[in-house]
């Protein structure tokens, strides 16, 4: 196997990456790289540019990456209407092809032959950074460490640390959270414990954004989000820039108890995993892009879309975001965006967000032809007798044929 010289490692500063760092230089006896993404998880992470310098560190990369996570990789996924298995609006799955993308362009920058993440064995994470960084670089030498060493528990790392002289938060060595958590612009997840048994039903404590929609105001609120060619532009006629429209979503929908989601899901690695997830700016997002659109769509148009997204939405989720299927799929969902361009007004309301008005310059929906009332004559209604005994001319041949 080719030595390894220098590996970027992908550091947050926790338990996990900070002992990932000292077994990397150990094991490999080589440089390593930190990289640290702010991808709007609402914590500090400058820390960790003091723990990697303590660590011997030399070269570290901490980096604001909000606008282009927003912009660039949630924004094209909610133009689909993406969604797996029906609830998961991808929180976690979206924000590791530009983790990946970093560590790949990081490791050209400072000549480093290999990559390493903190991602388990077990889960979704790891083929999603790895399918991304084989895209980006197909020479890339990707080093996972939880699927080579043998420190396969809390206290081993714990332990681990200890012989090492590494520093570690007091709310690792106390047990911190219950709960495995990945936090982003988009979301924050739950995994462990607890809910590893599907019939516990999640502690109140548990929630970090959200109101219970319970103890959330008893006054509706009221909001108008524009769209232009299908992305949101601005909240109640201010314009916001991408991650600003989700620091300000999330903040309406946590504080109304909105997008909180209980789910079993079917990982790519084979097994089934029960998570609670935080999702409030995507949910309310997600309401009224598909408001905006059942009026600027064309029907064959949004069934199309919506025959697509479940494809999509799995390439997503299984780690394909660079792959050459879903830069197809997402040239012709872009191309259906061209007029999705107007406002759509929403009520947030005790955990739910209903839409009550829509309008736009493109819209396709004719009051003229609608109208309960007199139209005047635009829509025969004759000619609806013809289209349904040209329809029903197979069922009634059938009907024949089954009465025989």
């Amino acid at each position: 196997m080719k030595q390894i010289k220098k590996v970027v490692l992908a550091y947050s500063g926790g338990l996990d990456t900070s002992v990932i760092l000292k077994w990397l230089k150990e094991k490999y006896n080589c440089e390593v790289v930190t990289f640290t993404a702010d991808i709007g998880q609402g914590e500090e992470i400058e820390p960790a540019r003091e723990k990697a310098k303590s660590a011997g560190v030399k070269e570290i990369f901490i980096e604001n990456l909000q606008e282009e996570f927003a912009k660039n990789y949630v924004f094209p996924m909610f133009r689909a209407n993406t969604l797996y298995e029906g609830e998961y609006l991808l929180g976690t799955s979206i924000a590791r092809p530009l983790i990946a993308k970093r560590l790949i362009e990081i490791a050209k920058q400072t000549g480093a032959d290999a990559i390493a993440h903190g991602a388990t064995g077990k889960g979704n994470d790891q083929v999603r950074f790895e399918l991304s960084a084989y895209a980006l670089n197909p020479e890339i030498k990707v080093i996972a460490p939880w699927r080579e060493w043998d420190l396969l528990s809390r206290e081993k790392l714990l332990n681990f640390a200890e012989q090492h002289g590494i520093s570690v938060d007091m709310k690792h060595k106390e047990g911190g959270s219950p709960y495995s958590m990945d936090a982003n612009l988009l979301h924050i997840s739950y995994e462990g414990r607890h809910l590893e048994n599907p019939n516990n039903p999640p502690e109140e404590s548990m929630w970090r954004w959200t109101k219970s929609p319970m103890e959330a105001p008893d006054k509706e609120e009221l909001l108008t989000l524009s769209f232009v060619n299908g992305d949101p532009v601005a909240i109640n006629n201010q314009k916001l820039k991408a991650h600003e429209i989700f620091h300000t979503l999330n903040e309406i929908g946590s504080r109304n108890g909105i997008g909180r989601l209980d789910l079993v899901e079917n990982r790519f690695v084979g097994m089934k995993s029960r998570g609670c997830y935080e999702t409030p700016g995507g949910t309310i997002l997600l309401k009224a892009h598909r408001a905006i659109e059942s009026i600027t769509l064309d029907r064959e148009v949004a069934h199309l879309k919506d025959e697509l997204m479940p494809r999509y939405a799995q390439l997503i989720y299984n780690g394909f975001w660079f792959a050459p299927e879903r830069d197809a799929l997402q040239t012709l969902i872009d191309h259906t965006q061209i007029n999705v361009t107007g406002d759509v007004k929403l009520m947030c309301y005790k955990g739910s967000v209903q839409v009550i008005g829509r309008t736009s310059p493109h819209s396709l929906f004719d009051e003229n032809i609608a109208t309960f009332e007199d139209d005047g004559g635009t829509y025969n209604q004759y000619d609806a007798e013809g289209f349904i005994k040209l329809n029903a001319l197979r069922l009634k041949i059938l009907g024949k044929k089954n009465k025989e």
